[in-house]
């Protein structure tokens, strides 16, 4: 089966339920099924990211910005590492085309919470208005989209669907879409 390796804490979002778009700089015309991999390395910056929003309501719903203060950073544990966590379907590829703000602003609703990107199915070469899709928050605080795709290297959006967790199967990841050889049938 292929597997994707990806850093904490995204992979555990996608793991999760909470990430369904995962954004990278390079395409794939691979679709099936895929193994979630999270990756070894676990840096400071992205520890104190998951106790903002919206990363801590999706990884720990059920506990207080205050409970995770007192256990400090080993709530990190929670979210293994090095090892295959989910097996998702990999659907589709899109290509990250731009961005726009949603007109129907609301009170207490912040700049990037309005905030949209528009993508289109990777191989169509001159997109028409209805293959376009809209990424919206929370999803956009999951990805990495540097000016909405206007950068001479475009962002493509994998999606992904069906994700199941599974328990941590210990691997070693790699870069890029590699083989990961375990009866994956027998972990979900």
């Amino acid at each position: 089966m292929k597997a994707l390796t990806i850093l904490q804490p995204w992979a555990s979002l996608i793991a999760y339920g909470a990430k369904r778009i995962e954004t990278r700089n390079w395409v794939t015309k691979y679709r099936g099924p895929i193994a979630i991999h999270a990756g070894k390395g676990w840096t400071m910056d992205r520890r104190e990211i998951t106790y903002r929003e919206p990363f801590h309501s999706a990884l720990w719903p059920n506990m207080t910005k205050q409970e995770l203060m007192l256990n400090g950073y080993g709530r990190t544990k929670l979210l293994p590492v090095g090892a295959v966590i989910a097996i998702a379907d990999l659907v589709e590829v899109y290509v990250v085309n731009g961005y726009g703000h949603d007109l129907n602003w609301q009170p207490g609703v912040n700049d990037e919470q309005s905030k949209f990107y528009y993508a289109y199915p990777d191989g169509i070469k001159e997109p028409k208005a209805e293959d376009f899709i809209r990424i919206r928050y929370p999803e956009t605080m999951f990805g990495y989209y540097p000016n909405g795709g206007f950068k001479k290297e475009p962002r493509y959006a994998w999606i992904l669907a069906n994700v199941r967790r599974i328990e941590p199967v210990p691997s070693k990841g790699m870069q890029r879409l590699w083989e990961w050889n375990y009866d994956y049938e027998e972990a979900i």
